[in-house]
Parts: structure tokens; sequence; C-alpha cells
């Protein structure tokens, strides 16, 4: 169940950083920088949803060990969001069994697919 939306207003303080699934993306052309790729789950209403989470711990709980993720101040992505077209944001979202999660293998395949070295 993906509830407690994140507002404008917020359920905390806007310059609270919170933590958020995503990942580097490499671009063919290594001259190119690479960008963040922030990951959405799916809702129970089959629409693709952001989250984001207060602690990393909490994050742990929800997406495992292996879940790549980067500290932002909510507000900033709050914004980010909505000027996505996703909106709300759904904060420390208590996920319904069987959602994807990263494995440390998936993390050796994309830095092999992506040509970088894990860490």
């Amino acid at each position: 169940m993906i509830e407690q939306a994140m507002t404008a207003a917020g359920a905390i303080a806007p310059d609270t950083p919170v933590y958020v699934p995503a990942h580097p993306r490499y671009p063919a052309d290594p001259q190119v920088a690479p960008q963040i790729g922030f990951e959405l789950l799916q809702s129970s209403l089959g629409g693709p949803v952001p989250v984001a989470f207060t602690s990393t711990e909490k994050l742990v709980a929800a997406l495992g060990e292996a879940q790549p993720w980067i500290a932002v101040p909510a507000r900033s992505f709050v914004q980010l969001m909505r000027g996505a077209g996703y909106a709300p944001v759904y904060l420390d979202p208590e996920l319904p069994p069987g959602t994807r999660t990263w494995s440390p293998q998936d993390l050796d395949q994309y830095a092999t697919a992506a040509g970088v070295v894990a860490r």
C-alpha cells in the first residue's frame, strides 16, 4: 500500500533530506556526464508513483540493502516530480509483497553493462 502523500506544504520540513530510490544513467558517449534516474514504483491503481523515505533505514527496510539511492531536499524532489507530471510523492510507503527490489547481482550486472566498476 503506497500511502501518506507528501504535498507542497509537506508532511516534513521542505529542506529535510529525503532518501529516494535512484541510480546513475550512463550515456553511450563517455564524454557525456551520467545523469540520475529516479525510480518510480507501481501504485495499487497501476500507475507509476514517486516515493521518498525519511531515513536510509526505512528505505532499506522497504527496498533492500542493494537499492541504490540519493539524498535530496524534500522540496526539491517534490518540485522535480511535479515538473515531470508525477504528483504526489509518497513518503515512507508500505510496499506490497512481491515489489521488485535490487539484488547485489543486479548491481553487478548493471555496472558491467554500463562499463563501470561497482563498489
